[in-house]
């Protein structure tokens, strides 16, 4: 019997709202939690840098040499560049053979980043976004909601990387695009700033309650 197509799940919030520690409960919790089908594999990934291209992309975006920083315009097409890599050699394939992909950020950060924070047209992300998905969507999108003081408070003294060097305000309007997008795509909102066993339970609860949906 043939195994049916993987899922695409994916985490997206601001710096410091605890995607990485959540994407580690969850990987370590999907493979056990019944939702997988037998044999398939969990994929972790990430944008950007999902890929070997995307490797030297993200360095490009985030710590670009001296005065070679990417004007909006370049950084989106960049961006783009990155998923639409990330979509033919690594999600796409892996859903192919069933397996499941956890992803830290796809199309919603673009949106939320380029499109809220710094402005651009939005319909053009959408199309740039259609191009280099062809079409793909995720399955869940959970996004990490946290107040954006918290998030500043986390991160601490940790080296800025260009995009968090931005300043409040610019995280302010990303803030509020994923607010936005999560309202209008349905995505799973889950209240980021308590306990990282209490948010992965919530993230974990939901995704339950998501995959019984997918068996009716």
């Amino acid at each position: 019997m043939a195994r049916s197509k993987g899922r695409l799940l994916v985490l997206e919030g601001i710096d410091g709202c605890g995607k990485t520690s959540q994407l580690q409960q969850l990987s370590s919790w999907l493979p056990t939690s019944g939702l997988m089908p037998a044999g398939s594999q969990l994929i972790v990934t990430r944008e950007p840098g999902g890929t070997a291209l995307g490797k030297s992309l993200r360095e490009l975006l985030l710590h670009p040499p001296q005065d070679a920083d990417p004007g909006p315009t370049a950084e989106l097409l960049m961006y783009a560049a990155d998923r639409a890599q990330h979509v033919d050699r690594v999600i796409q394939p892996a859903l192919e053979r069933g397996d499941w992909v956890l992803s830290d950020r796809f199309t919603g950060s673009t949106m939320a980043y380029q499109g809220y924070g710094r402005g651009l047209d939005r319909e053009l992300i959408t199309d740039l976004e259609r191009i280099a998905t062809r079409g793909l969507s995720p399955d869940v999108t959970v996004w990490l909601d946290i107040p954006l003081a918290l998030s500043v408070q986390r991160r601490g003294s940790r080296e800025e990387d260009r995009i968090e060097a931005e300043g409040f305000a610019f995280l302010e309007r990303v803030s509020n695009g994923f607010s936005n997008l999560a309202k209008a795509h349905g995505w799973v909102s889950v209240m980021a700033d308590r306990p990282l066993l209490e948010v992965a339970e919530a993230i974990q609860t939901a995704l339950l309650t998501r995959a019984a949906s997918w068996q009716r």
